[in-house]
């Protein structure tokens, strides 16, 4: 079959990773970005803002995308966003002006609600069954190898300058000739205009979107705040704070490739308290750690989660998601989990605030833990659903 070609699949794996690199690119940059931008008014919390500003424009924009390829297909927008991607994202570089930045990054987010909505459509629309499974899985895989990738480099060229990680999203043009050649509409048809568009739905889908929100508010403190909290335990090298972001994706990939085979054998519910589960445990390490050796170890507990997580949500959604409205379905889910990141600052920074990381860490990790308890107590409504 023409969607089992390694050149279909190496699109859709190489579009699914422009979506990571928008979010954590530029994390190694901050610290020096709040010191250059400190004269703005509430400066650093706008140099915070510009991480998780994507995720907003991804929500606003994924239901959109989601609607608009149900209707008109999936590849039109795909060639304009990855072109959109290039400019948007490296605006950066260019521009000295925060609010500027913010405008590049805004525009950045809109792209990638685009790309992801259908890139994860595309992968429900080619696979079925246990192929969906193990190609879901690998797809956060290689997201979380690119996020190795770009948070890596993106830490090393944050030691040159702030601004110099901005041109990594020039990668997107490399992507272009391969996805236009590659990426091909569905063998079965879209839903035309005339077509209804009341087709019933599980409720227990918005269980999951909100669970997935959820997740990504509690585990985005990780990019956002773990640069600072590394600074001050005493880690001045930006290349050391990209490490150790970086390890968290590096086992979220180990987990994923193992996705399919843990599937075959645990229920949507035994993986959703896995994978909080293991979260729990790397929130309250980094709470209790006080060394950097300690904090790698809590990415990579929580990385190995997020491993289990995302692929289980999404194969959840997938299956649950009528295929004449897959796209808004997914684009909904991509609303939830970009809303989850945006509003992850806004939530906690209260509670930051109030009181001091380790605390913040420490109650983040008994909520966790609270939140794999109930998917496993509910076990038996989940064989139900999915």
């Amino acid at each position: 079959m023409y969607v089992n070609r390694w050149e279909v699949k190496l699109s859709l794996l190489l579009i699914s990773s422009l979506t990571i690199a928008s979010m954590i690119t530029i994390s190694s940059s901050l610290p020096d970005m709040s010191r250059d931008f400190s004269e703005y008014p509430n400066g650093q919390a706008l140099v915070k803002l510009s991480l998780s500003l994507p995720a907003l424009f991804i929500a606003l924009t994924a239901l959109l995308a989601g609607s608009y390829i149900d209707r008109k297909g999936r590849k039109p927008l795909l060639g304009m966003a990855l072109v959109a991607y290039a400019i948007t994202g490296s605006s950066g570089y260019w521009l000295d002006d925060l609010y500027g930045i913010l405008i590049g990054r805004a525009l950045l987010g809109v792209c990638v609600g685009i790309t992801m909505t259908i890139v994860t459509t595309l992968i429900a629309d080619y696979y079925q069954g246990k192929a969906r499974q193990q190609f879901a899985g690998i797809q956060i895989a290689v997201m979380s190898l690119a996020g190795i990738l770009f948070i890596s480099l993106g830490g090393i060229l944050a030691d040159i300058r702030w601004n110099v990680p901005f041109l990594l999203y020039l990668f997107s043009l490399l992507i272009l000739p391969l996805a236009l050649r590659y990426i091909k509409e569905p063998e079965q048809p879209v839903e035309s205009a005339e077509q209804p568009v009341d087709i019933p739905v599980p409720k227990v889908i918005w269980i999951v979107f909100f669970a997935v929100m959820l997740m990504w508010i509690l585990f985005f403190i990780i990019p956002v705040q773990i640069p600072f909290y590394l600074k001050g335990l005493g880690v001045e090298k930006n290349s050391l704070i990209g490490v150790a972001i970086a390890s968290s994706t590096l086992f979220s990939a180990v987990a994923s490739f193992f996705y399919a085979k843990l599937k075959s054998r645990l229920s949507f519910a035994q993986l959703f308290f896995a994978g909080f589960g293991l979260m729990s445990v790397a929130f309250l390490v980094v709470a209790f750690s006080g060394t950097y050796a300690l904090v790698i170890v809590g990415m990579l507990l929580a990385g190995m989660g997020m491993g289990l997580l995302i692929p289980n949500a999404n194969i959840l959604v997938m299956q649950l998601a009528p295929p004449a409205v897959r796209g808004r379905q997914i684009g909904r889910l991509t609303t939830f989990w970009f809303m989850g990141q945006f509003l992850s600052p806004l939530i906690l920074l209260p509670f930051i605030s109030s009181y001091d990381l380790e605390t913040v860490f420490l109650g983040i990790g008994i909520l966790t833990g609270l939140l794999g308890l109930l998917f496993l107590l509910s076990g038996r409504f989940w064989k139900q659903a999915g």
